[in-house]
């Protein structure tokens, strides 16, 4: 297999032949298989609920066990890929995720539909952090942040598209088509992998499954306050996306009285946000740190928070168009966090990339399993609860942007020779 070497300020990265366009389309494409799996299948929720005779508690769970699934078992592929590379980690996952995404469609009972759509979480995780790891292996965290900024434009893409689609499969063929349509994109994506990707880890880890080496490696890493401050920010700001995805299409279709193709446009106005979100954070990081970058996110992030306070304050007063406004500020800022983020928790650890991805995104998994959680016991066919859940994270997120990550989050910019700052 060719190689290159790939720019990397101080000194350079390793890694195969691969040209940048390819790149940003496997980003795209593995990290648009989480609103793949989510925004897709969100209009749906109200028809399955009714056909299962499923309770609140139990849908909420279909989505809250996928979740969880895809947090602790990040922390199972993120060693896998460190160990025997991104490639076969990759195509054995997306092969799983296939055969759960047909389980999950021909379920019979919400029991199996949960099974199964936690098989769907674990299959998936491998995906996200081998996308992660790979920017830290081909690139210099600032080059990356780019690079992911550019890759999470077209997660932006995908994320419009999805609910879209989602709304007009549930009405047309019923709540399984949504599910059929995620075996049917997963095996492309497979296939893209499979004839388009090479590996793009060198060296590979070869003790990086050893007891004692991953102990040692993953102090190292949660010692880290650069690493523990992008974290927390990447946590909380998905906290509130979650809150969103898990209660809007009971908000906006029983509550706002949309109907589910009309709600699909509103979830997708919401993803065009975080698309323009992207732009400008790859902009503003030609000539700012991440950690400057996230802090004038903050900003909109906060602003959708105090509108969506608002709605919880007054919740019979607001209307579709004051809640999509809050959803849209919210949904700006999170296209600030997200790239910088990702990219923040990888950026110390060129050797660890694998774990240090897995470790952040089982953080931010496990913090969206419990909102999932709790919405299914708060949710009580009002505004409030989605509302005064988006405001908490919103305000939680910006105050993380102006202090931890202000504080030691500009650390991963200096990162550009694999050296690992105390």
């Amino acid at each position: 297999m060719h190689s290159v070497v790939a720019r990397s300020g101080h000194g350079s990265v390793r890694g195969p032949l691969l040209a940048p366009g390819v790149v940003v389309i496997a980003l795209s494409l593995l990290l648009g298989l989480q609103p793949i799996l989510t925004d897709l299948y969100l209009p749906a929720l109200p028809l399955l609920a009714r056909e299962l005779a499923a309770p609140m508690a139990a849908t909420q769970l279909t989505m809250s066990a996928l979740i969880l699934a895809f947090g602790l078992s990040q922390l199972v592929w993120g060693p896998l890929a460190d160990r025997y590379g991104r490639r076969p980690v990759l195509l054995a996952s997306l092969t799983l995720l296939c055969l759960a995404s047909l389980g999950a469609a021909a379920a019979g009972s919400v029991g199996w539909l949960i099974v199964w759509r936690a098989a769907q979480g674990a299959a998936m995780a491998a995906a996200v952090v081998c996308a992660r790891a790979m920017v830290r292996d081909l690139y210099a965290p600032q080059e990356g942040a780019r690079v992911m900024a550019l890759g999470m434009s077209g997660l932006g893409l995908i994320a419009i598209a999805a609910p879209i689609a989602g709304g007009a499969l549930a009405i047309g063929a019923g709540w399984r088509a949504p599910l059929y349509t995620v075996a049917a994109i997963v095996a492309v994506i497979g296939l893209f992998v499979w004839r388009r990707l090479p590996e793009t880890l060198a060296p590979r880890n070869v003790q990086g499954l050893r007891p004692s080496e991953l102990g040692r490696s993953t102090w190292q890493i949660v010692r880290h306050p650069g690493f523990r401050a992008w974290t927390l920010l990447i946590a909380c700001t998905y906290g509130g996306l979650f809150t969103l995805l898990a209660a809007s299409s009971f908000v906006y279709i029983e509550v706002l009285g949309l109907t589910p193709q009309t709600y699909g446009l509103a979830l997708g106005s919401g993803s065009v946000a975080y698309l323009v979100g992207t732009v400008v954070c790859r902009r503003w990081l030609q000539h700012r740190s991440g950690a400057e970058v996230v802090q004038r996110g903050a900003c909109f992030t906060l602003a959708g928070a105090l509108g969506m306070a608002a709605c919880a304050v007054w919740p019979t007063e607001a209307g579709v168009a004051w809640v999509l406004g809050a959803q849209w500020l919210y949904a700006f800022g999170h296209g600030f966090h997200q790239p910088c983020g990702q990219t923040g928790v990888t950026g110390p650890f060129p050797r660890m990339a694998g774990l240090a991805a897995a470790i952040a995104g089982c953080g931010l998994a496990l913090t969206a399993f419990a909102v999932g959680l709790w919405l299914g016991q708060a949710m009580d066919g009002s505004l409030r609860p989605m509302a005064s859940g988006v405001a908490l994270w919103g305000v939680l997120t910006s105050l993380v942007a102006w202090t931890l990550v202000r504080r030691h989050g500009a650390r991963f910019g200096a990162h550009a020779t694999g050296e690992v700052l105390p």
